[in-house]
């Protein structure tokens, strides 16, 4: 059984070996040159490309600091404009404040002049009720003696235009 294994170990190593030989192979293409791209020789510095260059900073320095300034004062320009709604809102206020205090002394005022109405109203229906007298009205035997009294009279009233129709 011994013999078996070594018999066929060779053979196995063989094919695995076949195998990844294989693939190997045909993932190799050949390979190209590259070529090196030629390098380019630095630019003499010469004195006009120095000149150009000191030129253009000042330049280049009031360009960007001039675009500062045009956002600081867009900055600027909206920050009037809120304070300038801001003071109007202010105005609104105060103006709406003014009506509303005078609103309220007018209101006031005529509350005054509803409760000055309402007494001199309570002070006449008080009167009124004194003259009805109602407690006479409501004690029976008075109301027996004027009921007598108003029959006699119907009666005396009767017997006169009984007489003479």
């Amino acid at each position: 059984m011994a013999e078996a294994k070594t018999k066929s170990a060779p053979k196995a190593a063989a094919k695995k070996a076949a195998v990844k030989k294989a693939p190997a192979k045909a993932k190799r293409a050949p390979a190209k040159a590259k070529k090196a791209p030629a390098k380019k020789k630095p630019a003499a510095k010469t004195k006009a490309s120095t000149k150009a260059k000191t030129r253009a900073r000042p330049k280049a320095i009031d360009t960007s600091r001039n675009a500062l300034l045009a956002g600081l004062g867009v900055y600027g320009k909206a920050y009037d404009q809120v304070l300038e709604q801001f003071a109007n809102l202010q105005e609104q206020v105060d103006e709406a404040q003014t009506r509303l205090t005078e609103r309220r002394k007018k209101a006031e005022g005529l509350y005054k002049s509803l409760i000055k109405r309402g007494t001199a109203v309570e002070k006449d229906a008080l009167k009124a009720l004194a003259d009805l007298e109602i407690d006479s009205l409501a004690d029976r035997s008075k109301l027996e003696a004027q009921m007598k009294k108003a029959k006699s009279r119907f009666d005396d009233l009767k017997s006169k235009f009984g007489k003479a129709a």
